[in-house]
């Protein structure tokens, strides 16, 4: 359990770096929090995660929204246009290469 706890802290604390208008996807935070195949640990972090901390840039990694985010893909989609983020016509980030942020801890 005490690796379960450091996991979680490694990602609420990359979580907390990720700066307005850019995205990490939930694989991406795996990776650097030491777990390259827990993108959906991370999912259950963020979905039960410190309300406090920016869990909307938190995006799949073909620039998808999460529909376990308050509100579906939709509340999820409004969080990300009030910081500038773009959208396709499918929903997908438009400029996801331009706004995907390459954190580390």
């Amino acid at each position: 359990m005490k690796n379960e706890k450091s996991f979680k802290n490694r990602v609420n604390e990359l979580v907390a770096q990720i700066p307005k208008g850019k995205v990490m996807t939930y694989g991406q935070i795996a990776a650097l929090c030491g777990r390259p195949r827990a993108a959906r640990m991370v999912g259950g972090i963020a979905h039960h995660g410190d309300t406090g901390l920016p869990w909307h840039r938190i995006v799949k990694k073909d620039g998808g929204l999460a529909e376990g985010y308050p509100g579906g893909t939709q509340g999820h989609r409004a969080a990300l246009e009030v910081e500038g983020v773009k959208f396709t016509d499918s929903g997908r980030i438009a400029d996801m290469h331009k706004r995907l942020w390459q954190g580390s801890l």
